[in-house]
């Protein structure tokens, strides 16, 4: 990327955002289901008493007669299908196997009740059949591991007569269960599985987010910054130095120029984030990219409020205060920043709390539009390099990875894995609330930020060539990508939860779109070229 920035200072802190650009755009997060388990019904072995869809399994545990927290497992190919219901389902103790394997004739007695055995030593289908001989009215099987395997038959199960359910459990809830039994205590448990609502009202609210996100930062400069280009009124630095007084020049001249090969560079920094995030994850990993979020988060939310509350107060920036080495300072830019700052600290430090969500929200989006502010792209010709390296990036670790390294990379990273229990923060997220399984449905900020860095182009476009909201580009370009948001939740409903890469629809809508306009408009040359003849800021609408 090329850099362009005055000599004026700012509240922007122009390494600091600089750095994490690269960081959050490193992981292109979109929507993960609530479950990362999904059948694959081509491969595995069936017949006519193996044949059954898996489900995802909620399990309620009760020890002593008190509730604890539920357990979610898997159910096998073969067995029993479980109601949908809890009202229908029964409450049944649980009782240790003895031998543990299940692989032998038992010992214990386990009629009416819900069997607990380990993985190993024997088929599942043989420890269904032992458990179903010995009264058993269900078996839950403990993986040695947390994944959930997908337990099916072998090739020679060709007749099956087992009429119980047989779930599969991570190994943590299967040790504490053991745990609990072991002190004396009396569990019982409740096997039903509850179906998720064909539509899912929580991600029409996070592509709302994404939308008015990128319509928000491409409308700024315009309708919200315009009027404060004499007044420094969120900046922290001394107002008697000789570069205090601000024009709309220096604004503009305060920005990341991204040209094609920084584009290039991008991929190669961004795989190799993406590796080092992969290889090398940690809670401690995780926590420096907290520390960097807030920073950044903090310095968006100061800029976007300190913006605002100037625009509607014209005087407020006007009112100082001498400070030891920053000298005279504004007011009003020094309380919003303490504000900011106590939020994100408040953020960090109650990150796993219910609410946590919203807080994670109000910083990413006022840091996106900040950056969207910060970088922007000269041309068509730009962001078709940019877009189309973030394309492929973005297939190949979704998709191809797996071939590589038996998993998603992608995924696995935003799943957290290593990350001790620690979440990556770069990305918008809101909760499931009408799904009984909860979860969060995520969108990540590369899949707002290199899109919208187009779609902020396209509104600069508009108004520098002073054309009509219908025929100009911003407008469709909003709604495409709004529609490839669209077809991105679509395709992760059709494909059972399995993570997408977003921008697989969000750059056709886009990218694809605005060189078709351009092309029957008789305009695609000077979108390609547009801003090589003269400086960027020269491009900028008067107010």
């Amino acid at each position: 990327m090329a850099i362009r920035v005055s000599s004026s200072s700012s509240s922007l802190s122009c390494p600091c955002l600089l750095l994490l650009f690269f960081v959050l755009c490193a992981v292109f997060l979109v929507g993960v289901s609530a479950d990362d388990v999904s059948p694959d019904e081509d491969i595995d072995p069936k017949s006519p008493a193996c044949n059954n869809k898996f489900q995802l399994v909620k399990i309620k545990t009760w020890v002593n007669g008190t509730e604890r927290a539920s357990i979610v497992g898997l159910s096998a190919r073969f067995g029993a299908t479980l109601p949908a219901d809890a009202s229908e389902a029964l409450n049944l103790p649980a009782v240790l196997t003895n031998p543990f394997n299940c692989c032998t004739n038992l010992s214990s007695k386990l009629y009416n009740s819900i069997a607990l055995a380990k993985r190993g030593d024997c088929t599942f289908t043989a420890k269904a059949k032992i458990a179903q001989a010995e009264g058993a009215a269900g078996l839950l099987v403990i993986n040695d591991n947390e994944e959930l395997y997908k337990m099916v038959c072998t090739e020679n199960d060709t007749s099956l007569d087992i009429s119980i359910p047989i779930v599969m459990i991570p190994r943590s809830a299967g040790e504490s269960i053991k745990a609990s039994m072991a002190s004396g205590g009396r569990v019982e448990v409740l096997l039903y599985s509850p179906k998720r609502p064909a539509l899912d009202f929580s991600a029409i609210f996070i592509w709302l987010m994404a939308v008015g996100t990128i319509v928000c930062a491409s409308l700024w400069p315009e309708f919200i910054a315009c009027e404060q280009v004499d007044e420094r009124y969120n900046q922290l630095t001394p107002k008697d130095q000789p570069n205090a007084g601000m024009n709309r020049e220096d604004i503009q001249n305060e920005i990341l120029e991204i040209n094609a090969k920084g584009a290039i560079i991008f991929v190669i920094m961004a795989s190799a984030f993406l590796m080092l995030l992969y290889f090398f994850m940690s809670s401690w990993f995780v926590w420096l990219l907290i520390v960097l979020f807030c920073i950044g988060g903090t310095e968006g939310m100061h800029v976007c409020l300190v913006t605002i509350m100037s625009r509607i107060c014209k005087d407020c920036g006007r009112k100082t205060v001498s400070l030891p080495i920053m000298g005279e300072v504004s007011i009003i830019s020094l309380v919003v920043l303490i504000f900011c700052a106590a939020f994100a600290i408040f953020w960090a430090a109650n990150q796993h709390a219910s609410y946590s969500w919203i807080g994670q929200d109000i910083l990413g989006i006022c840091l996106m539009i900040t950056v969207l502010q910060m970088a922007r792209l000269p041309n068509i010709k730009v962001a078709s390099a940019l877009l189309s390296c973030a394309f492929v990036y973005d297939i190949f670790w979704v998709f191809i990875s797996p071939l590589i390294f038996h998993e998603s990379v992608m995924i696995a990273v935003a799943r957290g894995d290593n990350s001790g229990g620690e979440a990556i923060p770069m990305l918008l997220r809101i909760p499931r609330f009408f799904d009984p399984w909860g979860g969060y449905d995520m969108i990540g900020f590369g899949d707002i930020l290199f899109p919208g860095l187009l779609v902020a182009f396209s509104f600069r476009y508009d108004r520098s060539n002073k054309k009509s909201i219908w025929n100009g580009y911003f407008l469709w370009l909003t709604i495409g990508y709004a529609f490839g948001l669209f077809l991105t939740y679509l395709a992760l409903y059709l494909m059972n939860g399995h993570g997408q890469p977003a921008l697989l629809y969000l750059v056709p809508c886009t990218l694809g779109l605005i060189i078709l306009l351009g092309y029957f408009r008789g305009e695609l040359k000077d979108l390609w070229n547009y801003g090589r003849k003269r400086p960027l800021s020269s491009q900028t609408e008067e107010a």
